[in-house]
């Protein structure tokens, strides 16, 4: 019985040890990643809105969930919208953050910047975990094509982009293309239902 309380005891100190120090590692880790990611997140602002001097988060604008799932938009999620101005407080545009549910390894989360006229930037990816050498050839070979567009919608073709509104899908990574465009398009949407009320 001495034993079972001793080894009881024993199991409790060292259990104790370990939350007492993960929970210090965390409490000195917690401010740094938090600082990281909030730089991840503003220099991807920059990168799709570069003439903007300043992003103000606005209030989101509630889609129906009927209207949005009958878009084609059911595993997207428009995390923030902010809106680009410049150095005197003119509103140039939007930025929005969008996650797909739909890639092939997970979520992937990006930004894209569209201007008062209609124009997207771009996209700046933020989390991906696709396939190496294949769906996470995304930053390569799809980012560059959604630049400077001015388009309703994207679709996805495996025969090269003939056209502004095709995006030419990376070989063997079919999924990953039709999930990151599919967003985009779920962003350019969305912008449509908020261009009005950049301020």
């Amino acid at each position: 019985m001495k034993n079972m309380l001793k080894d009881a005891f024993i199991l409790f100190a060292i259990t104790l040890v370990a939350g007492l120090c993960l929970g210090a590692v965390h409490y000195i880790t917690a401010d740094p990643i938090r600082i990281a990611e909030e730089k991840a997140l503003n220099d991807s602002y920059r990168e799709v809105y570069a003439s903007a001097a300043s992003f103000e988060e606005t209030a989101a604008v509630s889609i129906p969930q009927n209207e949005w799932q009958s878009m084609g938009f059911s595993e997207v999620d428009i995390n923030k919208t902010l809106v680009a101005k410049d150095s005197s407080g003119n509103a140039l545009g939007y930025v929005i953050d969008i996650t797909s549910h739909a890639g092939y390894g997970g979520d992937i989360e990006f930004t894209m910047g569209i201007t008062n006229e209609g124009v997207l930037n771009g996209i700046s990816i933020l989390n991906i975990k696709e396939t190496a050498g294949l769906g996470m050839k995304a930053e390569d070979v799809l980012k560059p094509q959604f630049a400077g567009k001015s388009v309703v919608q994207f679709e996805v073709t495996k025969t090269g982009a003939t056209s502004d509104t095709q995006i030419d899908a990376i070989s063997g990574a079919t999924i990953t293309s039709k999930a990151i465009t599919t967003a985009v398009n779920a962003g350019l949407y969305y912008y449509s239902v908020i261009s009005g009320g950049a301020s």
